[in-house]
């Protein structure tokens, strides 16, 4: 069992979390008007801020990126037609509790329903986490699901976020994934290492790098929508999980008044491959209730992932998809 010396630093950054909107908007110097619609949104949606994220945006700035992802604003509570709650059809592949198997050879396990930050366009922001598994009982049901189906070579962990599961908790399930011969690889999907980056400590990393040795080949996807995300903290985190051998791709989600111009997209690419991570996804947003004001249309993004084409290189150009209910794969924008 890895040492769990780090283990206590990560969950009090968590527990300085900021949850109250009131809180959030006094410390970020804001309009005492938006408190009202925030609360109104947050009762839906709760605030989930960490301190290391907060700390990056810019005071009594309106228009910060990083600002407008977890600010809750009254246009959540609008209804917009063909915005609904179960946006990519989750629901629709619930193999088992625990369990989405949506592509042939990978499942995916809803081993957390938390996560340390919550953005405002979240796809899952109406998921029923209280029907999945919770108990190791709970989850004996999954591990004889997984052992007898040999096509899966794949796991991913998500949730909510899957590394806001103890140590303990997370070398367990690692033992038991490495314990299934026909999965070689597991695929971690995290927000983590952007938004409460020491989360990413030695014994983590241990435990990863141990994975690896017992034939199951770790890899980390993380979640940056913008370069003012990827603060020293967080490149610390990046490098971290890079000199362990374990690969970092990042998924992003096109969002209006975000991310929605070139140079946003272009330096946002460029600092991550600059540490060392592959732009992985651009993401359409997914159609969820209560996100339609953050929607950039598709022709636009066509439009933007030309340009990266012309002044970046290929691998520094992430694929523009969009996640259609029942089909075996992501989509290309790009025709």
């Amino acid at each position: 069992m890895p040492t769990l010396l780090s283990e206590t630093t990560w969950q009090k950054s968590l527990a300085q979390a900021i949850r109250d909107p009131q809180e959030l908007i006094s410390r970020l110097n804001l309009p005492e008007e938006l408190l009202e619609p925030a609360r109104k949104s947050a009762h839906l949606f709760p605030v989930m801020v960490p301190i290391s994220y907060l700390n990056r945006i810019e005071p009594a700035n309106l228009n910060d990126p990083l600002l407008k992802q977890i600010l809750p604003i009254d246009l959540e509570n609008a209804v917009v037609p063909g915005f609904e709650a179960d946006a990519v059809g989750d629901l629709n592949v619930r193999a088992t509790p625990g369990i989405l198997q949506k592509y042939h050879g990978r499942a995916l396990l809803m081993v957390s329903g938390a996560c340390a930050i919550h953005c405002r366009y979240c796809f899952r922001r109406h998921y029923p986490y209280g029907d999945e598994p919770r108990t190791l009982q709970e989850w004996e049901p999954v591990w004889q699901t997984l052992q007898a189906d040999s096509t899966i070579q794949e796991i991913i962990l998500s949730g909510g976020d899957p590394l806001l599961l103890t140590d303990l908790r997370f070398h367990d399930l690692c033992q038991r994934i490495a314990a299934i011969p026909h999965v070689k690889r597991l695929r971690i999907h995290s927000r983590l290492p952007v938004v409460l980056p020491d989360r990413i400590h030695a014994g983590l990393l241990e435990m990863l790098q141990r994975l690896s040795e017992q034939g199951t080949m770790p890899w980390m996807v993380i979640h940056v929508n913008h370069p003012h995300e990827i603060a020293a903290d967080v490149e610390q985190a990046i490098r971290q999980l890079l000199q362990a051998g374990i690969p970092v791709l990042n998924q992003s989600v096109l969002l209006k008044g975000i991310n929605d111009t070139a140079e946003t997209l272009i330096a946002l690419s460029e600092k991550l491959v600059n540490l060392g991570v592959l732009p992985y996804y651009l993401h359409q947003l997914d159609r969820v209730s209560g996100a339609a004001h953050f929607e950039v249309p598709e022709a636009q993004g066509r439009k933007l992932i030309e340009e990266l084409r012309t002044r970046l290189p290929g691998y520094a150009v992430p694929q523009y998809v969009r996640e259609i209910p029942g089909e075996p794969h992501k989509t290309s924008l790009l025709g």
